[in-house]
């Protein structure tokens, strides 16, 4: 049991926030910008996103 939740809890980390992925997806700084004004304006739709 403790090897499959030692597995479990490794694959667990890996997951990414959707908010982080979007803006690591910039490709200029202006783009960064206007990315992270989105997700204030609530792009993602929720309180922990900047709203």
């Amino acid at each position: 049991m403790n090897l499959t939740r030692t597995f479990r809890n490794a694959f667990r980390s890996v997951r990414v926030d959707p908010a982080e992925r979007y803006l690591s997806e910039a490709t200029s700084l202006v783009d960064l910008e206007q990315r992270e004004r989105e997700i204030s304006r609530g792009r993602f739709g929720g309180p922990r996103y900047g709203r």
